[in-house]
């Protein structure tokens, strides 16, 4: 899949809580390039969740524009946004949300298989990212036989399985300890490098981070380089 081009204009996302309209998003700007890979950091509660929700298709804003590959998002249906996420966007989330009731080459098989891919085709695919990310001795477990770090490189892999031209990863080492973290984090990077998508992560380590060749931080709404 071709990595996406990501341009954000005048962003704006708020939020009513009783009384109060709490902004969160204050007219952010930026574009990521194809292929780019984006650490965003910032404080908790800051945003950085909003705003990957935002270009991923998850959320409308308030305000402004978000446009992939040209497209402006806004101008889409519910139908046309549920498509675009599902074949060119793959997300990675700090609870992996992997289905108990599949092993893990189901877990990775089902969004091929719901894009209408056959059943020997997505096992294909799935069998090979599991291979990909070390677990190609347990892809027949279901998630409570796994580990943590192995339950995140399935989500990984799951992810990564319709090819698409974005990967949103929200703080997806956050429940690791730190060198279960590490691995997974090399293992994203080492992957993206090879499949050449778009990648942007939130996460709240400096030291992940660092591996970056960009870093943005987000706070009080506005997102700046670092």
């Amino acid at each position: 899949m071709t990595p996406l081009r990501v341009q954000v204009e005048n962003l704006e996302r708020k939020h009513q809580k009783a009384s109060k309209v709490i902004e969160v998003l204050r007219g952010v700007n930026v574009t990521f390039e194809p292929g780019e890979r984006v650490a965003i950091l910032g404080p908790s509660g800051s945003g950085k969740s909003t705003f990957l929700h935002q270009i991923g298709l998850l959320d409308r804003p308030n305000g402004g524009t978000v446009l992939l590959d040209g497209q402006d998002t806004a101008a889409m249906s519910e139908r046309q946004r549920a498509e675009f996420r599902s074949r060119r966007i793959g997300f990675v989330f700090q609870a992996h949300h992997l289905l108990p009731e599949h092993t893990a080459l189901g877990n990775v098989a089902l969004p091929v298989q719901l894009a209408g891919g056959s059943q020997h085709a997505s096992q294909q695919r799935a069998q090979a990212l599991l291979e990909a990310v070390g677990l190609a001795d347990r892809m027949h477990h279901r998630p409570g036989e796994l580990s943590g770090g192995e339950q995140q490189r399935v989500a990984l892999a799951r992810a990564l399985v319709m090819g698409p031209g974005l990967v949103l990863a929200d703080e997806p080492t956050g429940n690791l300890d730190p060198e279960t973290a590490a691995g997974v984090f090399d293992l994203m990077l080492r992957l993206n490098v090879q499949l050449k998508s778009t990648l942007l992560v939130v996460t709240h380590s400096e030291a992940l981070a660092k591996q970056f060749p960009r870093r943005l931080y987000l706070e009080h709404g506005t997102l700046g380089e670092r």
